[in-house]
Parts: C-alpha cells; sequence; structure tokens
C-alpha cells in the first residue's frame, strides 16, 4: 500500500502528471458540469411538463447538434493551433488562430438556418407520430435560429483553453448555465407572469444562455492581457493560409464529431419507432448518462491542450504522460459512476418521475433501469475512446479518427441498428446492444493507435524551434 502511494505521489507532482492536469482540467470539468446540468435540469423540466415533450427534445436536439457539430469541431480545433503556438513560442499567432475560428462560426450559423424549412419533412420520414414530430420540428427551429453562438463560443473557449486559461471559461459556462436554468423555469412553465411555451420555452432559453455566453467570451478576449501579447483584436483580418490550415486539420475534426452525433442521432430517431416510452426511456437514460459522461470531455479536452503545447515544445514524451495520466483520472472517476449506475439506478431515475403521471411513467422506469446498465458497461470503454482520441487530435491526427469513425459508425452502428429496428423489428435491448459494441470497438481501436506512436511526430503548425526545458521542471503549467 506504502509503494502504491508514494507511486501516486511521484506520478502526481512530475511533468505530465495528476497535478498538471488538474490545473487545466478541472475548470474544464467545472464547465462541461454545467453542461450536464444545463441539459439534465432542461430535460427534466420537459419530463414534469408533459412526457411528449420529453420524447420530443431529445432527437429534434440531436438533430440539430449535428448540423452544427461539424462547424463546431472545426472552430474548437481553434485550441490545438492556440496550445501549438503558445508552446512553440509564437503567441502572436494565437489571436489570428482564433479569428479564422471565428469565420468558419459565421459560415456555420448560416448553414443551420437552411436546415430550418425543410425540418418536419425528416421528422415525417423516420415515423415518428404527428404529437411528437409538431413539437420536434418547433425545438429544432429555435435551436437552428441560434446556431451562430455554439460554434462562435466553441473557437472563444478553444483559445482560452489552448492557452491554459480554462477558469474564465468556467465563468462563462456557469454565468450561461444560470441563465438557461432561470429561463427554463420561467418560459417552460410561464412563472412570474411570463407565457407558457413549453418546449419552445426550453428552445429559447438555451438560445439566449449560448447568446449569453458568446459575448461574455468576446469581453473577455477583448481585454488588454489578451490583445496585447496574442493580438486578439488586430488579428481580426481573414488570412488564407492560416484558415486552411485550419480546416485541413479541423475540418476531420468536425466531421468526425459530425458522424459520431450523427450515428447516436439515427439512433435515437429509430428509437422513435419503438413507441413513446422506449424513446422517452432512451432519453432519460442518455441524459443520466450525459451528467457523468460530460466531466470526462473536460479531462479530455485538457489532455489535447497538454498534448498539443508539449509537442509544440518537441517534448513528446511528456505528452504522452500526460495522457496516461488523464486516462488513470477518468477511468477511476467513470468506474465509480458505473458502480452506482447498476447498484442505485433509483437515485438517477427518481427526478425525472416527480409531477409525473405514475401509471405513464412505471413503463418508462422500468426500461430505463436496463438501459443504465448498458451505460455502466460502455462509459468504461468511451474513456479510452475520449482520452486517446483527445490526445491523437492534439497532435493533429484528426484524419485517421475521421476515417475510423466514419467506418465504425457506419458499420458497426447505423447499418445494423437500422436492419435491427426496421426489418427485424428489433426491441429496445437489441438497439442498445449495438450501440454499445460501437462504443467498445471504436475505443479500443483509438488506444491501439496511441500505443502506435505515429503521433509524436504530428504538427499542426509549421514552425517548431528547439525547446529548453524550465529551470524548474516540475512547476504544473499555469495562468
Amino acid at each position: 500500500m506504502s509503494r502504491f502511494i508514494t507511486i501516486l505521489h511521484i506520478r502526481w507532482k512530475k511533468d505530465g502528471g495528476y497535478r498538471e492536469l488538474l490545473v487545466i482540467a478541472l475548470p474544464l470539468i467545472a464547465s462541461t458540469a454545467t453542461w450536464s446540468v444545463q441539459h439534465f435540469v432542461d430535460r427534466m423540466f420537459l419530463a414534469w411538463y408533459s412526457p411528449e415533450a420529453v420524447a420530443a427534445a431529445m432527437p429534434a436536439g440531436l438533430l440539430s447538434f449535428t448540423v452544427s457539430c461539424i462547424f463546431i469541431g472545426t472552430a474548437g480545433y481553434v485550441g490545438t493551433f492556440t496550445a501549438q503556438y503558445f508552446g512553440a513560442g509564437f503567441p502572436e499567432k494565437c489571436g489570428p488562430s482564433l479569428w479564422q475560428g471565428l469565420y468558419v462560426a459565421l459560415i456555420g450559423g448560416t448553414v443551420q438556418l437552411m436546415f430550418i424549412p425543410p425540418a418536419g419533412y425528416l421528422f415525417a420520414f423516420v415515423g415518428h407520430g404527428p404529437e411528437i414530430r409538431v413539437l420536434e420540428r418547433l425545438y429544432f427551429s429555435i435551436l437552428c435560429g441560434g446556431g451562430y453562438f455554439i460554434i462562435a463560443s466553441s473557437a472563444m473557449a478553444g483559445f482560452l483553453s489552448g492557452l491554459g486559461r480554462t477558469r474564465p471559461v468556467m465563468w462563462v459556462n456557469i454565468t450561461a448555465t444560470a441563465v438557461n436554468l432561470l429561463f427554463d423555469w420561467l418560459l417552460i412553465f410561464g412563472n412570474w407572469g411570463f407565457p407558457e411555451m413549453g418546449i419552445a420555452g426550453a428552445g429559447v432559453a438555451t438560445v439566449s444562455a449560448l447568446a449569453v455566453g458568446t459575448i461574455l467570451y468576446g469581453f473577455i478576449i477583448a481585454a488588454p492581457r489578451y490583445r496585447k501579447k496574442f493580438e486578439t483584436l488586430r488579428g481580426w483580418r481573414y488570412d488564407r493560409s492560416l484558415f486552411r490550415s485550419l480546416v485541413r486539420y479541423g475540418f476531420p475534426s468536425g466531421i468526425q464529431f459530425f458522424i459520431d452525433v450523427a450515428g447516436f442521432t439515427i439512433f435515437s430517431l429509430l428509437m422513435g419507432r419503438l413507441g413513446m416510452e422506449a424513446l422517452a426511456a432512451t432519453t432519460i437514460a442518455f441524459n443520466i448518462s450525459t451528467l457523468a459522461f460530460m466531466p470526462m470531455i473536460g479531462i479530455g479536452i485538457a489532455a489535447s491542450v497538454l498534448v498539443a503545447r508539449r509537442l509544440g515544445e518537441n517534448r513528446p514524451d511528456l505528452a504522452a504522460d500526460s495522457t496516461w495520466s488523464a486516462f488513470h483520472v477518468t477511468f477511476g472517476y467513470m468506474a465509480l459512476i458505473s458502480l452506482l449506475y447498476v447498484a442505485r439506478p433509483d437515485i438517477f431515475i427518481m427526478p425525472f418521475a416527480r409531477t409525473s403521471d405514475a401509471a405513464t411513467f412505471a413503463a418508462i422506469e422500468q426500461y430505463t433501469v436496463v438501459l443504465l446498465r448498458f451505460v455502466a458497461l460502455y462509459s468504461l470503454f468511451d474513456t479510452m475512446n475520449i482520452i486517446f482520441s483527445s490526445a491523437l487530435k492534439g497532435a493533429g491526427d484528426t484524419r485517421y479518427i475521421m476515417i475510423v469513425t466514419f467506418l465504425l459508425s457506419l458499420f458497426l452502428l447505423v447499418v445494423p441498428v437500422w436492419t435491427a429496428a426496421v426489418l427485424f423489428s428489433g426491441g429496445v435491448y437489441l438497439l442498445w446492444t449495438i450501440a454499445s459494441i460501437y462504443i467498445m470497438s471504436t475505443g479500443c481501436i483509438f488506444l491501439y493507435r496511441f500505443l502506435g506512436g505515429a503521433w509524436k511526430s504530428m504538427r499542426v503548425i509549421e514552425e517548431v524551434p528547439i525547446f529548453v526545458p524550465p529551470a524548474a521542471p516540475e512547476t504544473p503549467l499555469t495562468e
């Protein structure tokens, strides 16, 4: 036992160790936890409002996110450019990198508006009932109308995270979440004299919160400490070479993000063919898993930032150490949560039952208890998916990730789920088994790629000077 504690102590203090990781990761964990709380409470309020509203929220929300995620992934890749330029000693390139991401946001926000008119036909095509379909189209249209904000926020959060300055990201997300929850309570139920808007109120609350977050990021990035050193204002011009580099590496990351989300959007849409109870249970199970899943995303972002920065410094050994530290922390956390999913599912399900019709919710709860066992199993493998794919993205290995995600999503998720649901009328548990196999396979393949080591020689920036380690190598990276 004492030897184990000694090993942990050494790992805590060393470069690439737990302390260095958590300095960057903890604010990001708090940030992603606020996203989880936001989605959890949003769906919980809708479950209180009506079973139809919560059933419609997931497919419509996922479809909206699917439309935007190519641009979110591309714009968010600003973080890797910022981290590598900062690590390589070129801070003046960080601001211009951010602006290229904001131009991606303008394009993405415009594209999302184009998806509003045909939305109703898509929900009709997949076979959802008319009462659900009306709510889905309404919610989807509102979210797409605010598409620019989520993409721009991704670029600005990536910029700050790439510099290792993750506390401002945390406070922006906490503020935006508070706005979202307040507006949810006011607009879904019509409290304090506001109109009762149901699922439309949830959409307006989400878009309002994203707009507030974007404005706050703008004020932070325009502050003297950023505009002087990183040229966040002087670097506003379109830079053809830098924009092309961002698209070259960021677009495959966005496509991978799109494919992954699209696969689960199709999964959700096909689940709607099995009835309102199956779709509502799937929505609740995914919502519960998101509550635990999003902090892992925060650690993944931190791992990506550290890998990018260390590669900018020409220190791939420390990049590898940072990745393994991130995996240790994430796996230990997720193992505990998975145990609770199996042993005490009632803890997670109980908030959704409040004010719901007992007879209607009983069937939904029965499904959800079993679905959480699937979540418990695949979540352990999802730690490998998140951490090792994040490390590979930090190096610039985005094309490989895109290709693997496309092939696995098509042949292990979309085609099997469609075949099971449409041709063989498979049930809820069969579809969830297929989804679990897909997630587990993806995690194993990204681990294999990371162990291969090809990523250690990759860079996304054009110049990397020789790096001289600081006098105190055990000092963690801070602001």
